[in-house]
């Protein structure tokens, strides 16, 4: 990926964090929309390498400690290419709904496509997390996987899904976190040599894996969001540290 952004000064006096560098609020959408743009097309497969396919348990856990049902309407909020919302609508089934969206459209249109050629057609919305386009109290559960790092205002966010949890619904958080302490000499050296590597072989972008290694770096530990998720409201929140912190799993409640 180019970085067309990195030149311009910040257009105005707030700034936020791309990655290691500082920038105008403003650039950060563009600067993540020029990222996921970019790895689109092979996102999937990078996933499954670049995680050595823990990926697909972290997401099963997720999905099970949702407790989601039959007939239980779900929001998938940056959800890219579907993997929750497929599973979600297996068991929501048909007297149940699952909204697929995403902010970016190439990570949305290959969502679409997947659940057009897996047979399971559910409604997508194009949309900001921090403006959801749904009215108030509209899910019995949110999720979001791997996106909540890349959001500007994180806690408009958090504050968002909230808003449209029905009272006694849950949202999931699922992202990556603070490692085990120990393990992060071995951590940062497999983030910032061996992950851009395999991002230029695999999706030709060692540039958007770079940004990937630092985003986790710069997002808020266990303790920090578990903190973010009960200053917008939310009850009961706890964590779930999965691979020795690589990944952790909060859930909070609207009561």
């Amino acid at each position: 990926m180019t970085d067309t952004f990195s030149d311009i000064p910040a257009a105005s006096g707030q700034t936020t964090h791309f990655g290691f560098q500082t920038v105008a609020e403003e650039l950060k959408q563009k600067k993540v929309a020029g990222v996921f743009s970019s790895v689109a097309q092979k996102y999937d497969m990078m996933n499954d390498v670049m995680s050595f396919g823990l990926h697909r348990l972290w997401k099963a856990f997720t999905i099970q400690l949702a407790g989601v049902r039959e007939g239980d309407r779900v929001l998938d909020v940056a959800g890219g290419t579907a993997d929750l919302s497929l599973a979600f609508a297996r068991r929501v089934g048909p007297s149940g709904q699952v909204w697929l969206t995403d902010i970016n459209h190439a990570m949305l249109s290959r969502g679409r496509d997947r659940l057009i050629n897996k047979g399971v057609p559910l409604p997508i919305a194009q949309c900001n997390a921090e403006k959801l386009p749904f009215p108030e109290s509209s899910f019995d559960c949110v999720t979001v996987a791997f996106g909540l790092r890349n959001m500007t205002h994180k806690e408009a966010a958090l504050a968002e899904m909230r808003r449209v949890l029905r009272p006694g619904g849950r949202l999931l958080v699922l992202e990556f976190s603070r490692i085990w302490k120990p393990l992060s000499p071995f951590y940062d050296l497999y983030s910032f040599k061996l992950l851009p590597w395999m991002g230029e072989k695999v999706v030709g972008d060692p540039n958007s894996y770079h940004y990937l290694a630092e985003s986790i770096r710069m997002h808020p530990g266990q303790e920090e969001l578990k903190a973010m998720m009960e200053n917008v409201g939310l009850s009961k929140v706890d964590y779930f540290n999965l691979s020795a912190g690589i990944v952790a799993v909060h859930r909070g409640y609207k009561l």
